[in-house]
């Protein structure tokens, strides 16, 4: 399949889908833009809620299965905007629009990648390539959700803009709630156990606390107090002061050891994670997808933000076009070339390891 003409409609179709509004657990309109795209290369698909998703024609149920991932949901646009962020806008190269970089650029390269290998007989791997929703909400109908739905996956790619860098590695996320007591008072009369001044060491104790283990690739686990909340009225020593502390996990730990770890050792009333399953991930240095994108003049690093890999537990590569420091920005944008370079480099890796 001609992948010039591939990458035309691929663009042509993220024009669409930056028109096209798809907040998270909203994305029922991208949905139906996805399914006309795979109606018009002939390919099979199906959908499940806001997920579109289909297999490579000759599937075969003995070789081991390659998901391909990116999601067409968005979140909502910020108040720095100087360009409608609901239209397609080409300026010097570049495509503006509320969800070109993240993840719309990755979204429709995979597609076109899709495509390229959809009537190949003879591959060593399925491909599966799921469209999914919700992602930037980590919503409960999104990748999670098709994990028992689509076959059995053995390894992944990802695509979050990247660079077209290979990110072998990526931190997962834990936000605890924790609670600091103290004896309630009127501010008027003494108080040796104010709630609000024995926060001072507990803040000081997750400021200089380290986690032992580290990781060559990701660093070590990052932990940080991001809200505090406390007393309702000048004259009264509140209870007790809540604490939000949020911390990215590296691939030495999985979320269960942190809780322990913060259970055990934090020094709060209590301290309860909102969720366990935005664990971290990684794939082997020596998988043949790593060793492929090394081929290719590609780097590796390790990545600090979250994308849908943490609901997977297979090995799982994320890689795309476009710059991760762009996205959730104001007028956001992808370069065309990068769309043009994702396609290419995609096929390039895939069709070494397939």
């Amino acid at each position: 399949m001609n992948t010039q003409e591939l990458t035309t409609t691929a663009i042509a179709l993220l024009k669409n889908l930056i028109e096209t509004p798809s907040f998270s657990s909203e994305e029922q309109d991208t949905a139906k833009l996805i399914e006309n795209w795979f109606q018009h290369y002939e390919i099979h698909f199906k959908r499940t809620q806001n997920n579109i998703w289909a297999t490579n024609l000759f599937y075969d149920e003995n070789k081991p299965t390659l998901l391909l991932n990116s999601h067409h949901d968005t979140v909502k646009p910020n108040n720095g905007y100087t360009k409608d962020p609901f239209k397609a806008i080409v300026e010097d190269g570049k495509l503006y629009g509320l969800g070109s970089n993240d993840a719309g650029g990755c979204l429709v390269s995979l597609l076109a990648t899709f495509a390229y290998f959809y009537k190949q007989k003879d591959l060593k791997y399925n491909l599966v390539i799921v469209a999914s929703a919700e992602e930037e909400s980590s919503g409960e109908n999104g990748l999670n959700s098709m994990l028992s739905v689509i076959p059995k996956i053995d390894v992944a790619i990802v695509g979050e803009p990247t660079l077209m860098q290979l990110a072998v590695a990526e931190k997962g996320l834990l936000v605890f709630d924790a609670i600091v007591k103290g004896t309630p008072s009127h501010a008027a009369h003494p108080n040796t156990d104010n709630a609000i001044y024995n926060t001072i060491d507990v803040l000081k104790w997750f400021q200089d606390y380290r986690f032992e283990k580290t990781s060559a690739v990701l660093g070590d686990v990052k932990m940080t107090v991001t809200q505090i909340n406390a007393g309702k009225q000048h004259n009264a020593v509140p209870a007790d002061v809540k604490l939000v502390v949020d911390v990215r996990v590296n691939d030495a730990y999985s979320n269960q050891e942190i809780v322990a770890i913060l259970q055990k050792e934090a020094p709060c009333e209590r301290i309860i994670p909102r969720s366990l399953k935005l664990n971290s991930s990684s794939i082997p240095m020596e998988h043949p997808l790593v060793q492929a994108g090394i081929t290719l003049g590609r780097k590796t690093y390790g990545s600090p933000t979250l994308s849908d890999q943490a609901v997977l537990s297979c090995p799982s590569l994320k890689l795309g076009p476009g710059d991760s420091t762009r996205s959730h920005t104001a007028d956001e944008f992808i370069y065309l070339r990068e769309i043009e370079e994702g396609v290419q480099i995609y096929i390039k890796l895939l069709n070494n390891v397939l």
